[in-house]
């Protein structure tokens, strides 16, 4: 996966949170929101076209995710602006993390990757 100056000019910001209410640790059920932020601070308008997740619960099981937009959107993001949603995954195991990348396009139709660095999803209190 390359990731060119346009990609790097797409900044993700990443907020987490334990939903105790949706889980259920008996049956190694437990749910996690996410919170994205993306913001472009290159010259042009950008488009996020797909995703593409692996998601790791503590067992090491991997789950890939890929698909169009996200939350049923592909939202064109103007320079300067941000565009934000909240999804959710549900793991095995009270600890686990989230990469990924977006694939975009400009309105010139240049495509390009911009990355998601790895993040934790953890259990409260689940990492001393």
């Amino acid at each position: 996966m390359e990731v060119n100056e346009l990609g790097q000019n797409v900044l993700i910001d990443v907020k987490t949170a334990y939903l105790p209410e949706q889980s259920d640790p008996d049956a190694h059920r437990y749910v996690f929101s996410y919170q994205i932020t993306i913001t472009n601070q290159n010259p042009v308008p950008v488009q996020l076209i797909s995703r593409s997740w692996l998601i790791t619960d503590g067992n090491q099981h991997i789950q890939e995710v890929q698909g169009e937009g996200v939350v049923g959107e592909q939202p064109v993001i103007n320079p300067g602006e941000s565009f934000s949603y909240t999804s959710g995954t549900v793991l095995a195991t009270e600890v686990g993390t989230m990469q990924g990348h977006y694939q975009m396009t400009t309105q010139d139709e240049e495509t390009f990757t911009t990355a998601i660095a790895p993040f934790t999803l953890a259990q409260p209190n689940a990492l001393h």
